[in-house]
């Protein structure tokens, strides 16, 4: 009777204190897409990258194209800070679809232009916003920012820029430039914003 009392104590000391669990690392960003990802694909249907780059001081997180963060506080010769950079008239911004971040073909002239301007401004570095409109968690939009974010990159290294030249951040849905709500609104806000630095 004593060993049978014994067995479930054991059993419940063991389900009580757990086992150590070991933290897994996951990956920093998902892959960016190619460039001719189809027209079908959406954000909804891709795994999350888990959310391990820095927050700049506008709630952003950065990147620089080899994957790292950029902060203003890195080594000598490091990538400037999101906050070095501004807008350029020769860059215009791009748009999306709801939930989407592949490269409209409307959207592909845009980039040749810009592609264009940067190759005609070689001393110039790029800074990629990813904007999304506000539908979605923060930590979401987050992450479809960055994939926004990295579509653009993506598109102008296959035309030829170099990519250490390109730094990319994710605002989510935390600089809205219309605030309304509605679908024209959104639509607005689902974009890619460039701005350039002279190098």
């Amino acid at each position: 009777m004593r060993s049978i009392v014994m067995i479930p104590a054991a059993l419940l000391i063991l389900v009580v204190s757990g086992c150590a669990k070991e933290v897994v690392p996951l990956p920093a960003s998902a892959s960016a897409p190619g460039s001719g990802g189809s027209a079908g694909s959406t954000a909804a249907g891709r795994a999350q990258p888990a959310p391990s780059s820095s927050a700049d001081a506008a709630g952003g997180t950065s990147r620089n194209a080899a994957g790292g963060t950029d902060s203003a506080s890195a080594a000598p010769g490091a990538r400037p800070s999101p906050r070095d950079f501004s807008d350029v008239a020769g860059l215009k911004d791009v748009y999306f679809d709801f939930d989407k971040y592949d490269i409209r073909p409307g959207d592909a002239k845009i980039l040749d232009a810009n592609a264009a301007w940067l190759k005609s401004n070689e001393r110039h570095l790029v800074l990629i916003e990813g904007h999304c409109d506000e539908r979605g968690t923060p930590e979401y939009n987050l992450a479809l920012g960055e994939r926004r974010a990295k579509a653009a990159m993506g598109y102008l290294t296959a035309l030829g820029i170099q990519a250490n030249r390109i730094s990319i951040v994710s605002y989510g849905d935390q600089r809205p430039v219309c605030t309304e709500r509605g679908e024209a609104c959104w639509a607005k806000n689902r974009r890619v914003h460039f701005l350039g630095k002279p190098g």
